[in-house]
């Protein structure tokens, strides 16, 4: 296993070649993953212009709107690292709004959002039909070990350090929920991609050999 750097734009070309070679004519998911600091939601915005231009619709969506209540999110404190960790997302309802419609063998027939975390209601969000060979680009944290049906993810990763260093004092009482995330996850050995993003402007793609 090695990392070969490459820039922003070479790191954003090598994805959606992959998604091409995958995905075909069919609708697909691609998630980018990743703790906020290493600003997943940038590079899953970079990757939809180059997606479109290839003749791929692209579907944009954040996993930070499939969030469950503040009522059952915070149910142990607002600061409760385990319920951050396994009760922030609502996982049947991004299932079954967004992901399965979306699949290479889904209706097409989705949700773009569900539930407004600033207002604490649910966005009712009207259905919207997704075009033959759409490609769905999520961002989110935390997402993969949830068994989420995702056909291509990007995880963004950086030393433990790192995340220490970057993240906000009002965050860093999440920061044990991504260790346990690194250890029971294992992101780094189940993505599809894994980008090294210590240094976000010099970013490192794993090969494997």
């Amino acid at each position: 296993m090695r990392f070969q750097p490459m820039s922003t734009d070479a790191l954003v070309e090598h994805v959606v070649a992959l998604v091409l070679q995958r995905a075909a004519d069919r609708r697909w998911r691609l998630a980018v993953d990743g703790p906020p600091v290493t600003r997943p939601r940038d590079l899953a915005d970079a990757l939809v212009a180059p997606l479109r231009a290839h003749g791929r619709p692209v579907v944009r969506a954040h996993a930070d709107d499939f969030l469950r209540p503040a009522s059952l999110r915070w149910e142990h404190g607002r600061r409760d690292v385990d319920a951050f960790y396994s009760d922030r997302l609502d996982l049947g309802a991004m299932s079954r709004e967004l992901l399965d419609p979306l699949g290479p063998d889904g209706t097409g027939r989705y949700v773009p959002s569900f539930w407004d975390a600033a207002l604490e209601r649910a966005t009712r969000a009207p259905h919207e039909q997704a075009a033959p060979g759409a490609i769905l680009v999520l961002d989110g944290s935390l997402l993969l070990g949830r068994g989420l049906a995702l056909d291509l993810v990007v995880h963004l990763s950086v030393r433990p350090e790192t995340l220490a260093r970057k993240t906000p004092p009002d965050a860093r009482w999440t920061l044990p929920a991504f260790t346990r995330y690194a250890e029971e996850a294992a992101p780094e050995v189940v993505a599809d991609v894994v980008v090294r993003v210590d240094d976000p402007r010099h970013p490192a793609v794993r090969f494997d050999p």
